[in-house]
């Protein structure tokens, strides 16, 4: 018999995931429906994304540790008899890591926060560019672009490599950033054939008790990824996406009526949007990992 919910410790909420505790060295990672833009979460959810996001994030855990051999943050299977029903296929058992607090990004193109750095300084996270890119420019390498880790409800901030280094030192800076940019092109190249750009993405890592760099939280979602159909890619123009930048591109449309440079909070999302980015996010998912989202756990 599973265990309920009520049975954890509740330990902490971001701004889509629940996390529980387990027992002293495992704890219960559930991700919720909500969705989250411009530092608010929204009052809308959209139906079934929490499962997705676990879907696709034990998709590349897979993916990595076998063609990478990537060290990453689960303790079980996701249909481990410790999850609770109620959250059967949104929640993962994991390993508890000391996590860096550090965002790893890694870019392969220029857009979004990066865009706005290289208008203003001609570099991104104190890389310098060359002149004359546009969005969406492809870049000959990927970059690692570390940001800070914001409170709920405050802005990630894009920092230096030097930054890092003062934050978790040289030399696990250097493990982060090389770590990150591995991560990124498998997973990119794999999308590729797929026909899907991932133009940057967002990683999370932890140390274990052995002192060992693992991939933790989500990964390659489209929460956390941008997602872009590779056959449609154009430079100079905002791109036809598969994940929340169609919300956040609703959301500082005319349509929306929100001010994004004032203090009152997103409005709701239409249906149409909701049921359109729930749509996205799924497409995204089997096209990536060839699988049914109906065949995924609690469908």
């Amino acid at each position: 018999m599973r265990p309920a919910l009520s049975d954890y410790e509740h330990l902490a909420s971001g701004k889509v995931r629940e996390l529980y505790r387990v027992d002293d060295e495992t704890l219960l990672f559930v991700a919720s429906d909500r969705i989250s833009a411009y530092d608010y979460v929204l009052d809308s959810l959209i139906p079934d994304k929490g499962r997705i996001l676990t879907a696709m994030s034990v998709f590349f855990f897979d993916l990595l540790s076998r063609t990478a051999g990537t060290p990453n943050h689960l303790a079980g299977p996701p249909d481990d008899e410790r999850i609770p029903a109620d959250v059967l296929g949104r929640a993962l058992v994991v390993q508890e890591l000391e996590m860096l607090p550090v965002e790893a990004v890694a870019r392969g193109y220029l857009t979004g926060s990066g865009l706005i750095d290289y208008q203003k300084t001609g570099a991104v996270c104190g890389i310098p560019l060359p002149a004359g890119l546009v969005e969406a420019s492809r870049f000959d390498e990927p970059l690692f672009t570390p940001a800070t880790k914001a409170e709920l409800g405050q802005h990630d901030e894009n920092i230096s490599f030097d930054d890092v280094v003062k934050l978790i030192g040289q030399q696990r800076a250097e493990q982060l950033r090389d770590r990150t940019l591995e991560t990124y092109r498998r997973g990119a190249e794999h999308a590729l054939t797929t026909g899907i750009i991932v133009a940057d993405t967002k990683f999370e890592f932890g140390v274990d008790e052995d002192g060992e760099l693992r991939l933790a939280d989500e990964v390659f979602t489209p929460d956390s990824s941008r997602y872009w159909r590779a056959d449609d890619w154009k430079e100079g123009v905002v791109q036809n996406s598969f994940d929340k930048q169609f919300v956040r591109n609703w959301l500082t449309s005319e349509e929306s009526g929100w001010d994004r440079s004032g203090d009152t909070p997103p409005p709701p999302l239409p249906p149409d949007v909701v049921e359109s980015t729930r749509a996205r996010y799924i497409e995204a998912y089997e096209r990536i990992s060839g699988l049914k989202f109906d065949d995924w756990i609690g469908a």
